[in-house]
């Protein structure tokens, strides 16, 4: 690839999945892991675990969507925003003769997710557990606070399943259909609830 344009595509294509797979590690590894973990240790346990666990885990968790995020915007003015040679512009694989492309359809339904997600971790999930880590949530509100992030953490762990399925199918699948789209969202869903039953299980099994 000797030209400028399709380096710079497939080094920001790496760099949007490099960082969607640390995201998502830390995502289902909260969700997957440390909840049940958290849920068997006692106080003087957390006090002596998560202060080293929680701060490290949180950063790579709130960097990895921020790069994912950014990369992937990038990424997606330069596949459907911009041609080679000729510059920025609506390209055939956004619109066609009929309008929206499919592949632009599946591409939005997962970008939406995924936006959506982004901003449950910078303004909501992090905030919260910076403020839980560094002891400025008053001791009567810390229950409710950690309720918060992990109804948050829980939002964006089923919405990763569906999100994943709109991000591989405009070069995998095709055609976008009402069908299609409960198809994707179902087995999405599902794949997620059955981590997550399955997680509380396999401490016991261990």
């Amino acid at each position: 690839m000797p030209d400028l344009y399709s380096n710079l595509h497939l080094i920001i294509r790496w760099l949007h999945v490099i960082a969607g797979i640390t995201w998502i590690g830390h995502l289902y590894f909260f969700n997957f892991v440390n909840v049940p973990l958290q849920g068997s240790l006692d106080d003087a346990a957390k006090k002596a675990v998560n202060p080293q666990l929680m701060p490290r885990a949180l950063w790579w968790f709130r960097w990895g969507a921020m790069v994912t995020f950014l990369a992937g915007l990038s990424l997606f003015v330069l596949t459907y925003f911009y041609t080679p040679g000729v510059g920025f512009g609506a390209t055939s694989l956004l619109i066609d003769t009929m309008g929206l492309t499919h592949r632009a359809m599946w591409i939005l339904f997962g970008m939406l997710l995924g936006t959506i997600m982004w901003f449950n971790v910078w303004f909501i999930i992090w905030p919260t557990q910076k403020r839980l880590l560094t002891g400025k949530v008053p001791a009567d509100q810390i229950p409710a606070a950690r309720k918060k992030a992990l109804l948050t953490s829980r939002i964006n762990t089923y919405l990763s399943g569906p999100m994943l399925f709109g991000m591989l199918a405009p070069a995998h699948y095709g055609a976008m259909s009402t069908p299609a789209l409960l198809i994707a969202l179902g087995l999405g869903l599902l794949a997620i609830w059955a981590s997550i039953r399955s997680s509380s299980n396999v401490g016991k099994l261990a």
